[in-house]
């Protein structure tokens, strides 16, 4: 009887507590630590091994989600492959799909980078109510460029490719109801509920492949209607996974969720003080305007072709297909690595102040990570340059026929190998620069993004006249170079009074460099004479000489490289250590 007692008070005086939080989060320096967080040491220093922890997980999540959905995709996209035509293809995957990532990104890039920002005095209320912002202005994004692709932009024939207008209707609505969670992922990315996150995009994801491919072969004749049908599930499946989740935990079995009630996730009035937190407000309207930029760097290509036309729908398809491949390593590894590493530098490190101005720890700790992310997304990138000049033509061969090696796929791929490099390296140093720039840097950056998509277009323009396809990409590596240059100068003036120079981690050792070298001589020469025109046998003994040479690689970066593998065990070992509290959600 005492114990439930005690367990009924305990359970009163934490919901007062978490209460106390949601409306004055500024209370939070205020209250006692609790014994296992005394017995761990400084707050400072726990709560940069919690954010070091938290990211490490999400970033582990992330590409184990990424690696499960990408091969799922492989597979499922190849039997989509052989049952449409080419020109269905490049309406889908490039002007419809480039109509949901737009919208979507303008929409809740400013408000997501806002909204997990660390500043000072933060108000939970001010943060959820600013997060709600991305509904009404996703209905605005959506219904502006909803009219651009349906009166401005050349549709498909209607015989080859009907229902066009109701596939752009389709993609627009889905965005809409994606921004719908947008709050609970702000929570859940600030409370790092990694789980979460790679539950919803997995089930979703899967829930969507798998419909379209069911449509696909059921019902071929409904061409476009598939796809819209299992984007617009998608959606639904996705934010109805984070209304759930949260409202199963509202109830206090998460300790770490300072949220009591279902009305907390929703627009309120804070006390005494303005709906909107002026500082976020700002950050946001900054960030929104180079959120249009980066969108257009990242996508210039699919607009260079949607707007000007420079392929037909039957190129824009085949052309999507080698992207699409040859953006698997970037989509599930850099880009995980990239988001919790702009989390870890966001919440670690003040925006807009100098690095000195920051505590000890924490400029020793985003140190370390950043040196050893360029590091890591370095050896990466080259591995892939290497091994993708030899390979890419079987590789083709294997997974979609002469369809797609007889023409310019396996140069296509060869370039993208290249193109790789240049993301891995831009997709780190960037995120670097995003995570700390003040108000006064953001409004600099976006007119630096304005020159660097006018250099994007026109050389976007220049180079696919003078050689075809191929010149996407190569457009795309020049645009990548410059941003690269641009991060690597910020970081080296926030470095400039430190012995710290992260941007040298750029430089491998001789040993790791000749490894690659020879690689290279030796998969070349393979490919000459065992691939691909004398049969099954000959193309193996072509992989075999190819898996040697990448085990060799990664042998001499084990031995040469050891601090890669000593900071990823000294992760594991924490992560072990700290799990039951990190999860929340275990019991002692």
């Amino acid at each position: 009887m005492e114990t439930s007692t005690l367990k009924a008070d305990k359970e009163v005086v934490d919901s007062h507590l978490k209460k106390r939080l949601v409306d004055n989060p500024e209370d939070l320096t205020s209250l006692p630590p609790r014994k296992k967080d005394a017995q761990l040491g400084d707050g400072h220093q726990q709560k940069n091994r919690e954010l070091l922890l938290g990211s490490a997980k999400s970033a582990t999540y992330n590409i184990l989600l990424q690696l499960c959905l990408r091969l799922m995709s492989f597979f499922l996209n190849a039997v989509v492959l052989h049952h449409v035509s080419t020109d269905l293809l490049g309406v889908v995957n490039v002007r419809l799909l480039l109509l949901y990532s737009t919208t979507l990104f303008i929409s809740t890039e400013g408000f997501d980078q806002a909204c997990l920002s660390k500043l000072e005095n933060k108000d939970w209320r001010q943060i959820i109510n600013l997060s709600w912002c991305t509904v009404p202005v996703s209905c605005l994004v959506s219904g502006v460029l909803s009219t651009v692709w349906i009166f401005f932009l050349e549709a498909p024939d209607p015989h080859e490719i009907p229902h066009y207008y109701l596939g752009v209707v389709s993609y627009a609505a889905s965005t809409i109801i994606t921004c719908i969670a947008r709050p609970h992922f702000i929570v859940g990315q600030a409370f790092l509920w990694v789980k979460l996150r790679v539950s919803a995009v997995a089930v979703s994801e899967l829930v969507r492949v798998v419909i379209t491919v069911v449509l696909v072969l059921k019902f071929p004749w409904l061409g476009i209607v598939s796809f819209s049908i299992a984007q617009i599930i998608h959606s639904l499946i996705y934010t109805a996974i984070y209304y759930v989740t949260f409202f199963i935990n509202i109830d206090g079995k998460e300790e770490n969720l300072i949220f009591t009630e279902i009305r907390d996730f929703f627009p309120q009035k804070p006390k005494n003080k303005p709906w909107l937190n002026r500082e976020q407000t700002v950050l946001a309207k900054n960030f929104f305007a180079s959120a249009i930029f980066k969108q257009i760097l990242t996508e210039g290509e699919k607009y260079v072709m949607t707007v000007f036309g420079v392929l037909n729908f039957s190129d824009q398809g085949i052309y999507e297909v080698i992207n699409n491949l040859g953006s698997l390593v970037p989509r599930f590894v850099f880009k995980p690595i990239e988001e919790s590493g702009y989390v870890l530098f966001s919440q670690s490190l003040k925006r807009g102040q100098r690095l000195q101005d920051n505590t000890k720890e924490a400029v020793e700790m985003t140190t370390k990570v950043l040196t050893l992310l360029i590091r890591t997304v370095t050896l990466i990138g080259c591995i892939i340059l290497v091994f993708g000049q030899s390979y890419s033509y079987l590789f083709l061969d294997w997974y979609g026929g002469k369809k797609i090696s007889a023409g310019p796929g396996p140069l296509l791929l060869k370039w993208y190998s290249v193109y790789v490099l240049f993301l891995a390296v831009n997709g780190v140093t960037e995120c670097y620069y995003l995570a700390t720039m003040g108000n006064e840097e953001i409004s600099s950056y976006n007119k630096k993004l304005l020159v660097f998509s006018g250099v994007l277009l026109a050389s976007t323009l220049a180079l696919t006249r003078m050689f075809g396809s191929v010149g996407f990409i190569i457009a795309n590596c020049i645009n990548m170079g410059t941003r690269i240059c641009h991060s690597m100068w910020y970081i080296e003036q926030c470095y400039k009074t430190s012995h710290h120079s992260p941007v040298r981690s750029l430089v491998m050792s001789k040993a790791v460099i000749l490894s690659l070298v020879l690689s290279y001589c030796i998969t070349q020469a393979s490919e000459k004479y065992f691939c691909c025109s004398y049969g099954f046998l000959y193309q193996l003994v072509h992989v075999g000489i190819g898996a040697i040479c990448f085990f060799s690689v990664l042998l001499v970066i084990w031995l040469k490289e050891p601090g890669i593998w000593v900071y990823v065990l000294e992760q594991y070992k924490a992560h072990k250590r700290t799990s039951p509290k990190n999860e929340g959600m275990k019991k002692e």
